[in-house]
């Protein structure tokens, strides 16, 4: 196998722990902040040309590590193949704001607001915690209408973003849409769906068991380990030619097919991204569509969605399920929308109520545990479910990403974020407290 896998990796959420892993330790020893790592301030691929230093391109391989990765987050499809997600050829629907002066005081409100991180002594304001988390784009919805958004580093409105693995929810959802309207069966065997897996791990999983990653498949992800499956996966998913000596698996799905068990389906969560992946596939054997048509027939064509998306492919064209996809911070919102009210926007019910009822009640908590920050959480069809007060439950994605949906604050708060470690571990200990010190504050608003 090529010595270099990652010269031609498709963006999966591994990868993003991968190179995170190969940087943090530089990052970690002298970081620098947020606003010393904005794009515009590190003066990345500005003037025309840009000066030499300041290129980013694909063939250097840390492209998408530290600070470089504040820029790359808004630009992957410079780097790599994609398929867009259609928002279709009607009008968008606006999104509603209160009048510019309730905008800007409520703005300052939020700013001010003052919290407790996990584990700290010392009080952070809802604004130095942006700050604290590279934040690139945020947007909070309560009521239906957006009271707080802003933008840094290298997002604007008009702008995309990676959005990591809330791509997975995404496809999870897609999931949970089709089984309520009888087209998917999630107790299904996927070997029954999927005859190319029969004789792999995932044969005698069932959909269910993928969708809450509770499949006993061997993955690892160890990356002191050259021979480690994920540099395996990133080989086979690179959508560039491979060498002349390559021998392994050619794209998502030929790895998935040959994927060797390891424990026991049904027995305990485990996260990994070939689940996604794999639940990709069963959705696109099912409907006849690739992920990126489903996405824009069910969700951003009706939800008024005002840009395109789009989502990178292998080399076969197979979209990313598990990580590929970059958005708008608005468009977010509105699928952060539809899921606050089970499937309702713009006076139209786009999927079932029980869709987001089955979603929000969360997966078996006593199979999911490693999560120090979510303590008594459980996941399941590729959605993180807080069980908290409050009946949150969110879409995930390292460096910060997030679609958080807080129903008994009617809150929506989306935020898109370039934090120089992957790990939302390291990011959850002043995000989660902020987030909780905004829903209270707006359930006590008039």
């Amino acid at each position: 196998m090529s010595s270099s896998p990652t010269e031609g990796f498709l963006w999966t959420a591994a990868l993003v722990l991968a190179l995170a892993t190969a940087t943090s330790a530089s990052a970690e020893a002298a970081p620098l902040s947020a606003r010393e790592s904005d794009p515009r301030v590190m003066g990345w691929m500005q003037g025309f040309p840009p000066p030499a230093d300041k290129i980013i391109t694909q063939p250097d391989k840390v492209y998408f590590s530290f600070p470089k990765l504040r820029w790359s987050v808004c630009h992957l499809r410079e780097f790599l193949p994609t398929e867009a997600i259609s928002r279709g050829l009607g009008a968008p629907v606006p999104l509603s704001y209160p009048p510019a002066a309730d905008f800007a005081d409520l703005r300052a409100r939020i700013d001010a607001l003052s919290f407790l991180p996990i584990g700290a002594s010392t009080p952070m304001t809802w604004e130095e915690s942006l700050d604290a988390n590279y934040t690139d784009g945020i947007l909070i919805l309560h009521r239906g209408r957006v009271v707080y958004e802003r933008y840094s580093g290298c997002l604007d409105a008009a702008g995309k973003h990676a959005a990591m693995s809330m791509t997975k929810s995404v496809t999870g959802l897609l999931a949970e849409i089709l089984i309520a309207e009888g087209a998917l069966d999630d107790t299904r065997r996927v070997g029954e769906i999927i005859p190319e897996v029969a004789e792999s791990a995932f044969g005698t999983a069932t959909v269910r068991q993928v969708m809450d990653m509770t499949t006993g498949v061997r993955y690892s992800e160890d990356y002191a380990d050259p021979k480690a499956d994920i540099w395996v996966y990133s080989a086979a998913a690179s959508p560039f030619p491979k060498p002349a000596d390559y021998k392994g698996p050619d794209g998502y799905w030929e790895y998935l097919a040959q994927v060797q068990p390891e424990g026991n389906h049904g027995e305990a969560f485990h996260y990994k991204t070939i689940n996604s992946d794999m639940l990709g596939w069963i959705l696109s054997r099912t409907t006849g569509k690739a992920v990126t048509d489903l996405a824009s027939e069910r969700l951003w064509r009706p939800m008024g969605a005002e840009q395109d998306a789009y989502q990178t492919v292998d080399g076969k064209g197979v979209p990313f399920a598990g990580g590929g996809i970059s958005l708008g911070l608005r468009d977010a919102a509105r699928l952060g929308l539809l899921m606050l009210n089970k499937g309702r926007i713009n006076g139209e019910q786009v999927f079932p109520a029980q869709v987001v009822e089955k979603i929000a009640k969360g997966g078996d908590r006593t199979r999911f545990s490693g999560y120090p920050t979510l303590p008594g959480g459980s996941y399941t069809s590729q959605w993180w479910v807080f069980h908290n007060a409050h009946g949150a439950f969110a879409a995930r994605g390292v460096h910060g990403q997030t679609i958080y949906v807080d129903p008994a604050a009617d809150m929506v708060l989306v935020r898109f974020a370039s934090h120089p470690t992957a790990s939302n571990t390291r990011i959850d200990p002043t995000s989660l407290p902020a987030f909780q010190a905004v829903a209270e504050f707006l359930m006590r608003q008039d």
